[in-house]
């Protein structure tokens, strides 16, 4: 008898485990991400997070559902882009991926990536809290393909001390933001002060103006400052005034001394080292930057050192600041249900908690309207000044497939008038021919 309830018993937990083990469904996820140092590791930890909630309302619901997710952080997008477009081809993209918004155009077109709207519900929590503008930043053609993973500005940085320096008193340092922000502040006066801080020997020859090294869609600002426009009613613009204008602007920064000739491929690590320890005196960037000046280059007392405001306005345009959030895409070719999971987690990883874990440790903004509320967030001078002060101004780069091309001939036509190779007209009189040659009626010129 002992022997036979034994067997009994054993059998029983047997077929119970064994029942478990089939009702088990393990999934693996896999998300990569361009653009991701250290201070950006919540790209892809949030969605650990959000495996991790999903687990457990799933075992609530007495489901027993296993997630691995797999990560991919790149800090450099060249390498991320080619990473992405070489496991397409081969039938490997990963199930979500972390990018700029400008990619949803094309990647749409080529069919890379799936909407997320046909996955998640756009009126519940927490995608009803997210703001409208950033929802239409991650959509094309009026579909919605993906969640904003974080938002941004690109403001304007003054070293303080060496304002003070060519006489401006604290008091006029702390009105600085709202003269540029109305306009009696401008990209003239900018290039004013720097040589002012030349001239006085504050800063080396070249370094009163120190802007972005390399290609990225700070210039467009520039453009936007002096009047133009990127897109209009679906097509793509070249307001030819305002391209040359802005391109004159980074000549007269050179001509006065203030900008180096040579200055577009300074590295970028020497570029954080010097504009972070006073060696420029007038630079732009993007909020993150502020994460990096405290947490790698080592400037302790920021707020006492650097003053920030919006990009000034220049000749016919107005001050303005870019936002360029990145987002969370789903790609094709996966299992449906693999499809939904990554969904889901994308979801729970846009929720304002979790969210602002990133948007502080990166020094980004937050997506959500209920993220000011969360302490962590609510409690950052930067993230809550950088919100109050920049993103009502933010304007973003168009989801048009074409604007890789229009990029790409716009930053062409600049450095060869920064570096003297042609003249400003000289340069936008070849941009629009090659803008018409490439592009036909896609694009208007003005």
């Amino acid at each position: 008898m002992t022997k036979h309830l034994l067997k009994s018993t054993v059998a029983a937990v047997m077929l119970v485990s064994s029942a478990g083990l089939a009702s088990t469904e393990e999934v693996k996820i896999s998300v990569w991400s361009g653009g991701t140092s250290p201070n950006d590791i919540y790209r892809v930890d949030a969605i650990d997070i959000a495996a991790d909630l999903l687990e457990r309302e799933a075992a609530v619901r007495g489901e027993d559902l296993q997630i691995t997710v797999e990560k991919k952080p790149t800090n450099t997008w060249d390498d991320f882009k080619q990473a992405v477009t070489l496991a397409a081809e081969a039938g490997n993209a990963p199930n979500i991926l972390v990018t700029g918004h400008e990619d949803i155009a094309p990647w749409a077109q080529a069919g890379l990536i799936v909407p997320i709207e046909d996955y998640v519900n756009l009126d519940a929590w927490p995608i009803n809290d997210i703001y409208e503008n950033l929802l239409e930043i991650s959509s094309y053609g009026g579909v919605l393909y993906g969640l904003p993973q974080d938002a941004e500005a690109r403001p304007f940085f003054f070293w303080k001390d060496y304002m003070r320096q060519i006489g401006y008193l604290d008091a006029d340092i702390d009105a600085l933001p709202d003269k540029v922000q109305s306009g009696e502040y401008t990209l003239a006066n900018v290039l004013e002060d720097a040589k002012k801080m030349v001239d006085q020997g504050l800063v080396q020859q070249g370094y009163g103006f120190y802007p972005r090294p390399n290609n990225g869609p700070d210039y467009w600002q520039f453009y936007k400052s002096f009047g133009g426009v990127m897109e209009e009613d679906g097509k793509l613009v070249l307001d030819k005034a305002a391209m040359q204008k802005f391109y004159q602007f980074f000549v007269d920064a050179v001509n006065a001394g203030v900008t180096r000739k040579n200055h577009i491929g300074t590295p970028n690590d020497q570029w954080w080292a010097e504009v972070a320890s006073g060696k420029a005196g007038i630079w732009h960037g993007g909020t993150w930057h502020y994460a990096r000046y405290v947490n790698q280059e080592g400037l302790k007392d920021f707020f006492g050192s650097v003053a920030f405001s919006l990009i000034p306005a220049g000749d016919g345009g107005e001050p303005n600041t870019l936002t360029h959030p990145l987002v969370y895409l789903l790609t094709s070719g996966h299992d449906e249900r693999a499809t939904a999971i990554a969904a889901d987690l994308v979801k729970i990883a846009s929720e304002p908690r979790i969210n602002a874990l990133h948007a502080v440790k990166s020094a980004h903004l937050g997506i959500t309207k209920q993220e000011s509320n969360i302490d962590i967030y609510a409690d950052d001078r930067w993230t809550r000044e950088a919100t109050e002060r920049l993103l009502p101004y933010a304007n973003a780069m168009p989801n048009n497939a074409d604007f890789g091309t229009y990029w790409n001939a716009m930053w062409s036509g600049l450095e060869a008038s920064w570096t003297g190779q042609k003249t400003p007209e000289q340069a936008v009189n070849d941009l629009e021919a090659e803008l018409k040659n490439g592009l036909g009626e896609a694009i208007v010129i003005r």
